[in-house]
């Protein structure tokens, strides 16, 4: 199958599914009561989002999931191998990169699912404690990082400078990436339709940079995964119609990691998912500020886009700023990447 085919089939089907799905999954929802309980500490005016359906990450990682398997089956009917496009790796390799990810963000979808069934079943607020996130995470990221360290994938891309092997940075790094963007996704979904927009824009700069570093089949699961998010956009964006809870943002986190490892580029993560850095970091930052200056906060609250909520800022202002910063940030990666290539 051509690529751009390819490409088109996946956004479509994603799209597709995703959106389609929820005409059924979301009145099922409320009727299942799987509403969002909006705890006191945020901003006053959420709570008019009391009762909103929660766990609609199930119509991301359906659309996602089964625009991968159209697209695979359509091209194996037509005698192809779309995911070896333009590649020149060993196709061992491809296969547990890819599959692999896909199975990260899945096992970590499960995490935020356990946690959100918690909360709207069980009627505890607070969910899992972070320390029972916490480690069931790092056994994922144990687990997929030791599957890449079996297969020789113990490297990192660093632009201008080729590949760099060491173990002890790739263990490390690996913890620190992976654990802090998932997280890093789970805060940033704070407001309507700020993760899900951020996160398309996000796909969208790793299939590029998929390209650029002759990894095209990897620009398919890029395309599925924006296909999937924009057709929750549609019901996520202001006024939110469902809620994608731990289980989507824990989802959307994981491959967005699995996109920046199947190119040997976590460093990627830090630019193309700049949002995350900066809603993951302004909490650091509000914490460390608190603690060392009795109790004074530097923003109004954190993570960031709660302070520029309290600032007057729309929600919808909000997700249009920060996609615009995610745009640049997209940018800076790509040109870093083009300009860094292996030549």
């Amino acid at each position: 199958m051509e690529l751009w085919l390819a490409l088109l089939l996946s956004v479509l089907v994603g799209f597709g599914v995703s959106f389609g799905l929820g005409f059924g999954v979301i009145p099922w929802l409320h009727k299942l009561k799987f509403g969002q309980t909006i705890l006191d500490i945020g901003p006053s005016w959420h709570k008019k989002k009391q009762g909103t359906p929660t766990m609609g990450g199930i119509l991301i990682i359906a659309g996602f999931i089964l625009s991968v398997i159209v697209v695979l089956v359509t091209d194996k009917l037509l005698s192809g191998d779309i995911l070896l496009h333009e590649n020149n790796r060993f196709q061992n390799v491809v296969y547990v990169k890819i599959f692999s990810g896909i199975l990260m963000a899945v096992a970590f979808a499960f995490i935020g699912f356990i946690d959100d069934y918690i909360k709207v079943v069980k009627k505890r607020n607070l969910g899992l404690t972070e320390i029972q996130k916490s480690v069931l995470q790092c056994l994922v990221i144990a687990v997929y990082l030791f599957t890449l360290y079996k297969c020789g994938v113990n490297y990192t891309f660093i632009p201008y400078l080729g590949n760099f092997e060491n173990a002890l940075l790739f263990w490390v790094l690996g913890f620190i990436a992976i654990y802090g963007t998932v997280n890093a996704a789970n805060f940033t979904d704070g407001i309507d339709g700020l993760c899900t927009s951020v996160s398309a824009v996000m796909c969208i700069g790793f299939a590029v940079c998929s390209v650029i570093l002759q990894f095209s089949g990897m620009t398919i699961i890029c395309a599925a995964m924006f296909g999937a998010l924009m057709g929750f956009l549609v019901w996520n964006w202001n006024p939110s119609r469902v809620i994608m809870g731990d289980m989507g943002s824990f989802f959307i986190g994981g491959m967005i990691c699995s996109f920046a490892y199947s190119l040997d580029a976590p460093w990627l993560i830090v630019m193309i998912g700049i949002i995350y850095v900066i809603e993951f970091g302004s909490d650091l930052v509000q914490i460390a500020y608190v603690k060392t200056h009795n109790g004074k906060r530097l923003f109004k609250m954190a993570p960031i886009h709660h302070h520029y909520e309290m600032s007057g800022w729309s929600e919808k202002k909000i997700c249009k700023v920060f996609v615009l910063v995610t745009v640049v940030g997209v940018a800076a990666a790509v040109a870093l990447t083009w300009f860094g290539r292996p030549q």
